[in-house]
């Protein structure tokens, strides 16, 4: 086998490969010896076909097989010989017009990683902000489980706001019932804002046995066209009226959770407090650390892999986009900013093979159980009849592997790291915690180039369907339906794990 180097440019390196014919026929004619006995063919005895008919037989796909594996030891003794460590899959193409019996010339093209000076880990500062979790904080989200617990009991009299009105109702369009607008016996609760506008208000003063007839006008944008923007009645029938009965924050609300008491239940609230204040607060050491490994190294990255880190971050701003109020504006926003979007995507990289190389000379690892469970994890998505083989092609694919592999793996080096650091507390406020993290967004920013003029946040796109009454039925089966919830904002450009750590 023949190897020229035909590209040596930074990071790119580009070959020519050439494979002999004498060595891919050796392995064509021992794949037939091997397979012969085993080949099954009328008029033969079992293990007696000649070799030339096997090969007449199944040629053309033993040729194609031992080609491929050929040309995969090539390229395995390539990257041997040369030391590469390349940064994504070698780009191989064989040489028009091969065929069988003729030397096999393959181009071969690849981007290498930087050759990376280990880098030092000494000095690094980093400010831990604690937040103590106040007996008000705790006593806040008690009381808020208490009103989402909220009971009503059997009132007399009229319905009032706040009141809960048990009845029938039936919609209709035109003078005709419409398919999904009836219900007997639902609990409507006024004022809460669940069903279209008006609908609730109409319900005021109403009493058990009552029957009225309402008047509502559909959303313009009420998911089921043919009500859009319709002016529709509703008959309804009240059974009952129930009025809200406060909660009693006790042992024995406590109990109706399944606890054993109060203290048990300020307990867990409070932990679940700690816990999301704590990884704010990892989120906040993570920025600082990520900061200051970005400031001290600067060097080449494969462009190859910015590409598919942007190509990846690009996607999912194209999906948010395109489902905002206005798609051709939000498109056009963040088009104004695909080279800031490029950047980070370079940053991203630049920072992920730090992250590895300075996991590998410290001997970061992933162990094998570990890897067995994202593994398995990750083939939870999959039907349960496609599990096994996507675990089988993860075993097989060692990219793939990396993939799963990669977040798990930052968080392992950047969990080394912080211990190494030296770290100072302070302790903080959430809110303060949080718009400190919103700064160290905004550093981040600016390490990127960021233009003199700060450019809007995206919004997420992200917008849910309604489907919380919905359940699996159509939603033109389910009115009257609730208001469609405002868009919520999300709109980062970098994210809490922007490093992706290249594979070993």
């Amino acid at each position: 086998m023949q190897i020229v180097e035909t590209t040596n440019e930074g990071l790119k390196r580009a070959y020519t490969v050439t494979i002999p014919a004498t060595t891919i026929t050796d392995r064509i004619e021992g794949e037939i010896k091997k397979i012969a006995p085993q080949v099954r063919m009328p008029g033969f005895r079992p293990g007696k076909v000649p070799a030339n008919l096997v090969r007449k037989m199944h040629g053309d796909a033993i040729h194609q097989d031992m080609l491929n594996n050929v040309i995969r030891e090539a390229m395995d003794k390539l990257v041997a010989d040369n030391a590469l460590r390349p940064a994504m899959n070698p780009d191989v193409s064989l040489g028009e017009g091969y065929e069988q019996g003729k030397d096999a010339e393959l181009s071969v093209a690849l981007e290498i990683l930087p050759e990376i000076d280990t880098p030092s880990i000494e000095g690094l500062k980093l400010e831990k902000l604690t937040v103590p979790v106040a007996e008000d904080a705790v006593t806040e989200q008690v009381e808020k489980i208490a009103s989402q617990q909220q009971r009503f009991e059997t009132k007399e009299g009229e319905a009032e706001d706040g009141d809960q009105v048990i009845c029938d109702f039936t919609g209709k369009l035109d003078g005709e019932p419409f398919e999904g607008g009836a219900a007997e016996k639902q609990p409507i609760t006024i004022g809460s804002g669940m069903l279209i506008p008006g609908f609730e208000e109409q319900l005021v003063g109403i009493k058990a046995g009552d029957e009225r007839v309402i008047t509502v006008t559909f959303p313009e944008d009420y998911q089921a066209a043919h009500l859009a923007g319709k002016e529709t009645t509703f008959d309804i029938v009240a059974h009952e009226i129930k009025a809200p009965v406060e909660s009693t924050v006790d042992d024995e609300f406590a109990k109706q959770l399944g606890l054993e008491s109060l203290e048990q239940l300020q307990g867990l609230i409070k932990g679940q407090l700690e816990q999301e204040t704590a990884g704010l607060t990892r989120t906040a050491m993570k920025r600082q650390l990520l900061d200051q490994l970005a400031a001290g190294h600067d060097f080449d990255v494969p462009p190859s892999m910015v590409e598919a880190e942007f190509n990846q971050i690009w996607q999912q701003l194209v999906q948010e986009a395109s489902n905002e109020e206005d798609p051709e504006a939000a498109l056009k926003e963040i088009e104004d900013e695909k080279d800031d979007y490029r950047k980070i995507a370079e940053r991203r990289v630049r920072l992920g093979l730090l992250l590895s190389e300075i996991g590998q000379a410290n001997g970061v690892e992933v162990s094998q159980q570990e890897m067995s469970m994202l593994v398995s994890q990750a083939a939870q998505q999959y039907r349960p009849e496609d599990r096994q083989r996507f675990m089988e092609y993860v075993q097989q694919d060692p990219m793939m592997a990396a993939q799963l592999r990669a977040p798990l793996y930052e968080d392992k080096v950047v969990d080394f790291l912080i211990e190494k650091s030296e770290v100072t507390e302070r302790e903080v406020t959430r809110e303060e915690l949080q718009a400190a993290i919103e700064a160290e967004e905004g550093e981040a920013e600016k390490a990127e180039a960021k233009p003199a003029k700060k450019a809007p946040a995206k919004k997420a796109a992200a917008k849910k369907a309604d489907d919380a009454e919905a359940g699996d039925e159509p939603a033109e089966k389910k009115a009257p339906a609730k208001k469609a919830p405002a868009k919520k904002a999300a709109a980062k450009k970098t994210e809490d794990g922007e490093a992706k750590p290249a594979a070993k």
